[in-house]
């Protein structure tokens, strides 16, 4: 079963996402010990989206704000910035206990001191989508959408937000847009949640055009035998990761495209980054290699965006998995935590290991 890509759309990208901010303490410093500190909106889904959005193609962000909150003005701003449109209900805070946009607080470590994140999300605003504040029909019926991504960080959200990206992609396969879904498993999210979840999971896989995870999220979200996660060396087990695929496979037979990211941490600026793409029964295998890491958040997400971009743009498929593998080391390397190439060949400069000046 091969991608067939809907043409003639309004957008060529759609996500759906909370939004919030990452606060960073400058000179990778860490959070307790930071005096200053830098800002950015952040949410895995539009750095995934950031690819597409900083070369060119139109992408659409579903999401949530708090009404008349500074921190919302600020997301959008970002949003904009980056060339996406955007469209969501304004929720009202209620009062200062009520709603507000997630907070990641985040240091970038250094050397053989690993980073650390803590995630404040009380009160998160996102955790309010829902299916009825949005036209799906409009978006997916007339306006048209090429590939909807959907991530397990959102559909863990709540019900509201399980239900909401259930929804999505029942109105995407209807009206024939390409749906990419990545797992993305957080424990503290399945927590007290586990058979819900992985019913929804179950069905969205089953939806899904093209699934992507790391060496766990396989087999903690769809419960797919796999090898055993936190191995010594990721290399030595690519065999058993492909039969990791091949379960999965079996599983969800409608899936055209299974994509995993494979790393190995040498210390936080140094990196082995590989990945492993199965269509159409070919394997397509970037071995491990040696990336240097400025921040490693976000490379995950840029692999993802570098790998719809390259089905977007109808790349011959050997050269997905080397755009992708290229799009999230070149993530490493900003410290936002989204990628912002300057054109395609800023991408392909990273996969041939050229860091030549140019000029």
């Amino acid at each position: 079963m091969s991608l067939k890509l809907k043409k003639d759309c309004k957008y060529s990208l759609l996500v759906a996402t909370s939004m919030g901010v990452r606060i960073t303490p400058v000179n990778a410093q860490p959070v307790y010990s930071g005096s200053l500190f830098e800002m950015q909106a952040t949410s895995a889904e539009t750095n995934v989206a950031s690819i597409s959005s900083y070369l060119g193609l139109p992408v659409k962000v579903l999401t949530t704000f708090v009404k008349d909150s500074p921190i919302a003005k600020f997301i959008k701003a970002d949003l904009r910035h980056r060339n996406m449109d955007f469209e969501g209900p304004e929720v009202p805070q209620g009062d200062p206990w009520g709603y507000r946009h997630q907070f990641n607080i985040a240091d970038s470590g250094f050397g053989l001191r690993g980073p650390r994140v803590q995630n404040d999300r009380a009160g998160e605003v996102g955790r309010t989508l829902n299916v009825k504040d949005f036209d799906l029909e409009r978006i997916f019926g007339r306006e048209g959408v090429q590939i909807v991504h959907l991530s397990g960080l959102i559909a863990a959200l709540s019900p509201d937000t399980s239900n909401f990206c259930l929804e999505i992609a029942r109105f995407a396969k209807k009206h024939g847009t390409l749906i990419s879904f990545d797992l993305n498993h957080r424990a503290s999210f399945w927590k007290g949640r586990e058979k819900e979840l992985k019913e929804a999971f179950n069905e969205i896989a089953s939806l899904s055009d093209i699934l992507i995870g790391n060496e766990e999220d396989f087999q903690l979200c769809l419960g797919v035998h796999g090898p055993k996660a936190g191995g010594e060396n990721i290399e030595e087990t690519i065999e058993a990761f492909k039969g990791m695929i091949l379960n999965a496979k079996k599983a969800f037979p409608n899936v055209s495209v299974f994509a995993n990211t494979l790393r190995e941490v040498v210390s936080t600026n140094e990196h082995l980054w590989g990945a492993i793409v199965y269509e159409n029964e070919n394997w397509h295998v970037a071995p491990l290699r040696k990336i240097n890491v400025l921040d490693r958040i976000g490379g995950g997400d840029g692999f993802v965006g570098g790998l719809l971009y390259a089905i977007l743009k109808e790349m011959s498929s050997e050269k997905w998995i080397q755009f992708a593998w290229a799009s999230g080391a070149l993530a490493t390397t900003f410290l936002t935590d989204y990628a912002q190439p300057a054109d395609e060949a800023m991408v392909w400069s990273v996969w041939e290991g050229n860091a030549r000046v140019k000029r």
